[in-house]
């Protein structure tokens, strides 16, 4: 049974959400990326608890090979169009690269501008101990704050590439760190990517806030996947934690493969998918035409 469209699930505001843990008994939560109205209605519709409006929009619809040039207007264009498709929504949208590390003031002004102009309920930001004063800054201005931290995207290469984050002792410390510091700074949520799932485990365990974990295990609050991943959209690439759900690519080749071939060879457009003249006007027509070439 899924949710009636646009229904708002009771009880998804930022104050349940901040104090939302799986050890409470609750089922994990569920986010997945949306970049459109059609999209977001289908999420809402089948019961999806939040929508992320990702700068991995770069990556799957713009064409970029990081999310890296994705601007913040980018941002806002999308999650406006995701806002309108589901207006009951919980949405939070990220904050691109270099729109948050230069000062607090522009963390909070990009901040602020992802609210007012593209409709967010809430922000995301890459980084823990680093970035900590950002959210810090965001969250004393009123704008409700998601941390992001493991794999961070967006400074993938200081990380060697996208590849698994806390494997050594020291590295799985400063995760601890950055986790806590994220949480201590204002954040109402903490998205964990890549890591091990036994660090996760102990990361959500520590915080009192919920994780939304990606390739971080089962043993975080909730998970989420990016849609063209599990829609089977993006088929070029699979990281090990994508599990695809459907195989939309070989169905869009198919279906546009069908379309050309019925174009060429006639059977498309069909009587059925035509629209009908009166035959008096017809008549008409063609006969003030003859007319007027006589």
């Amino acid at each position: 049974m899924t949710t009636p469209a646009n229904e708002l699930k009771p009880g998804w505001t930022i104050p349940t959400l901040r104090h939302y843990k799986v050890r409470d008994g609750q089922p994990p939560l569920v986010m997945v990326t949306a970049y459109d109205a059609p999209t977001a209605r289908f999420a809402v519709d089948a019961g999806v608890d939040l929508i992320l409006v990702g700068d991995s929009v770069g990556t799957t619809l713009l064409g970029y090979d990081s999310t890296v040039p994705v601007t913040l207007d980018d941002i806002i264009h999308h999650t406006r169009a995701v806002r309108r498709g589901a207006p009951n929504a919980h949405i939070v949208a990220d904050l691109p690269f270099m729109t948050y590390q230069v000062s607090d003031e522009q963390a909070i002004a990009n901040a602020g501008r992802l609210l007012k102009e593209g409709g967010a309920d809430s922000v995301k930001l890459e980084g823990g101990v680093a970035l900590a004063d950002r959210v810090s800054a965001i969250a004393r201005a009123g704008v409700p704050v998601i941390g992001h931290i493991g794999l961070t995207p967006q400074t993938a290469g200081l990380l060697g590439g996208f590849k698994v984050q806390g494997q050594g002792l020291d590295s799985a410390r400063a995760l601890v760190a950055d986790a806590h510091a994220v949480e201590d700074a204002g954040a109402y949520m903490l998205v964990i990517e890549v890591v091990p799932s036994a660090l996760a485990a102990i990361i959500t365990e520590q915080v009192a806030i919920p994780t939304i974990g990606i390739g971080a295990g089962a043993g975080c609050d909730g998970q989420v996947l990016v849609s063209h991943d599990l829609l089977g959209i993006e088929d070029r690439h699979a990281a090990r934690f994508v599990k695809r759900y459907a195989n939309h690519a070989q169905v869009t080749r198919e279906a546009f493969a069908t379309f050309a071939a019925d174009v060429r060879t006639g059977d498309y457009p069909e009587s059925e998918h035509t629209y009908k003249m009166k035959s008096d006007v017809l008549a008409e027509l063609r006969a003030a035409l003859e007319q007027d070439h006589s």
